[in-house]
């Protein structure tokens, strides 16, 4: 049983019920609004700081290796605190760690700051969808997936564009400052749609140390080596090396929990179970595809047609139009199609929007991108929606909470590997495209003399540079394309959900 929440959602929920779920959905909005609300604003804020670029990456880099901690340990603090206890206090720290990172002045103040921010961040995205599958009736949940589903495609594309215009217009120090009347709308819906539970201090006693450390030391390493691998030059780096060992060892620790103590901080015997373990590797493919695409878009229309952040975020947000469009006919959708026909279909469409922009040119704009952005938001609605209900079929309720955390750290977690390979892919492709278009000038071409007396030795250069990033974002995309399509098999690995839209437990 979830700690202050019935174990048994009633037929219909009431009105408590709804404002918990809506609370939930605005708690993991807020969340995933500001692990990317930085981005466009990071060089302004490098430069008050007094941070180098290379150390300005750590105000980004400090909140998702937080968050992708605690997104899997939200379930143990769920256990101990009560639902309706943690999100208090993960939103008023939440709220106050951003205003920390609102008047900082130095780079360990904000960093100091954005790991709070992540931490409490990261136990309002899985806790959102716990709310759904114990306050919402079988019949109601899929409404719940749905605005949950909509929070994971609307952060991370409105980041940016929310950041850049306030960076702009106003000053970045409002990027953090917004959350206060987010967060204090938040605690009052919090005390109005949740039951207050009992604090079980005594499952203290039951905690599971090495399954505790194995999540810092397993995840946080993990994903600093993969946000910091291609900057570090990967293992010919030694500070990669040793935190490549420590996350194995964590990993192991992690492992060795689920033997060992009594309550593991994470049962991660839901992974034996074909349909959930087939929707979490299909959720870190979805995870890598979502936020390494959310990621290169903007760097392309900045890098190529020269859109500042605000302009380029517009684009990358068109693909939550459609998401918008269909929110209303995903619990009809669910009720009367196979779930694993409709995955399938949307990794396919995820797959052809790339390759629809796998044939960019320099002459490439925003415009060229609306259909493949389209596509796109129709093949994430399929997937992310749809994968959400697949996830929870016949996982029991008493598993939700850990459920929930393995299956929103899958797509975090993918995440990090998919702009992991953006930022390996783009230095090795451009760097080859380059040598291979130089090759093809040379001066004792006719063609070669010819651009250079035209336009000069140094233009010439910067021509075919932007060739060449040309070429190595359209690669990228190819490369995303192929992932999505050769994840589709792995639908087989899932079950139908049952007809009424119900489901064992959220995801």
């Amino acid at each position: 049983m979830t700690a202050g929440i019935p174990e048994v959602a009633p037929d219909r929920a009431d009105a408590a019920a709804w404002l918990a779920v809506a609370a939930g959905t605005i708690g993991a909005l807020m969340a995933t609004l500001d692990s990317a609300i930085v981005n466009a604003s990071l060089p302004t804020i490098q430069g008050e700081i007094g941070a180098s670029s290379s150390e300005g990456t750590w105000v980004s880099t400090a909140y998702l290796v937080a968050e992708v901690v605690m997104i899997p340990m939200a379930g143990w603090f769920e256990r101990i605190l009560g639902l309706r206890t943690l999100l208090l206090i993960a939103t008023t720290l939440f709220t106050l760690f951003s205003m920390w990172c609102g008047v900082s002045t130095s780079l360990v103040q904000m960093i100091v700051g954005r790991v709070g921010q992540g931490f409490t961040g990261g136990a309002m995205i899985p806790t959102a969808l716990t709310i759904v599958s114990t306050r919402l009736s079988p019949r109601q949940r899929p409404i719940g997936i749905a605005l949950f589903g909509m929070t994971m495609v609307l952060g991370p594309s409105l980041g940016p564009i929310v950041g850049g215009w306030l960076t702009e217009n106003i000053s970045w120090h409002y990027a953090f400052f917004l959350n206060l009347p987010i967060g204090a709308g938040l605690v009052a819906l919090l005390f109005l749609g949740l039951a207050a539970g009992k604090i079980r201090w005594h499952e203290l006693l039951d905690t599971d140390g090495l399954g505790i450390a194995g999540l810092v030391f397993g995840l946080g390493c993990l994903t600093i080596v993969l946000e910091e691998g291609q900057r570090e030059q990967w293992f010919q780096s030694e500070m990669i090396r040793e935190l490549s060992a420590v996350s194995l060892v964590g990993f192991c620790l992690l492992l060795a929990g689920q033997f060992v103590a009594r309550k593991p901080v994470i049962r991660l015997r839901i992974l034996l179970d074909r349909n959930f373990c087939g929707a979490f590797v299909l959720n870190l493919a979805v995870g890598a595809a979502l936020y390494g695409i959310l990621y290169i878009i903007p760097q392309f229309l900045a890098a190529v047609p020269g859109y500042n952040a605000e302009q380029a975020g517009f684009v990358a947000t068109l693909s939550g139009v459609p998401q918008l469009l269909m929110l209303a006919l995903f619990p009809l959708l669910l009720r009367v199609l196979d779930i694993r026909v409709v995955v399938a279909f949307g990794f396919l469409l995820f797959g052809v929007s790339c390759y629809m922009n796998a044939h960019v040119t320099p002459d490439s704009a925003g415009d060229q991108f609306f259909w493949s952005q389209v596509l796109r938001g129709f093949g994430q609605f399929f997937t992310l929606y749809f994968l959400g209900q697949a996830a929870s079929a016949g996982v029991p309720v008493e598993y939700a909470a850990d459920a929930s955390g393995l299956f929103n750290a899958a797509r975090n977690l993918g995440g990090s590997f998919g702009l992991a390979m953006v930022a390996t892919l783009r230095e090795q492709r451009a760097t080859f495209h380059f040598a291979r278009l130089t090759e093809a000038i040379t001066a004792n071409s006719l063609a070669g003399q010819d651009a250079a007396q035209r336009l000069g030795v140094a233009q010439l250069g910067r021509m075919i540079e932007g060739q060449a990033i040309v070429m190595t974002y359209a690669d990228l995309y190819w490369v995303f394309g192929a992932v999505l399509i050769l994840m589709i098999p792995l639908v087989l690995l899932l079950r139908p959900s049952r007809r009424d839209g119900g489901t064992g437990a959220a995801t």
